[in-house]
């Protein structure tokens, strides 16, 4: 579905997807490298960071009756949606963009 519609959603832009890329990184992937791969204050920060991600996220894994062990999951699942918009404008410039059931999603307007 991402793979599908996620660069049709981004208007077919190639700023929008380097923007949607860099902030994704920004937000979900920075936390954990700084928690994991450095060390001082900027591990500090990006542990606290990466706590405060997973805590706003126990709502909705209670919300879908998901395990909370699952929270601190959240970045992998952006790296995967980020991963899935990429492919989504991937497919758009190979000519296969928004394919499903035979059908191609509508081109941009010209």
């Amino acid at each position: 579905m991402i793979a599908r519609c996620a660069f049709a959603q981004l208007g077919f832009s190639v700023w929008a997807l380097i923007g949607t890329v860099a902030l994704m990184a920004l937000t979900y992937l920075a936390p954990p490298v700084l928690a994991i791969a450095v060390s001082g204050w900027a591990a500090a920060f990006g542990g606290a960071a990466w706590l405060a991600m997973s805590l706003t996220f126990v709502p909705m894994l209670r919300s879908y009756r998901c395990p909370l062990l699952l929270a601190p999951l959240l970045p992998a699942t952006a790296l995967f949606y980020t991963a899935a918009t990429v492919a989504s404008a991937v497919s758009f410039w190979r000519g296969r963009g928004g394919h499903w059931k035979g059908r191609f999603q509508a081109a941009p307007a010209s």
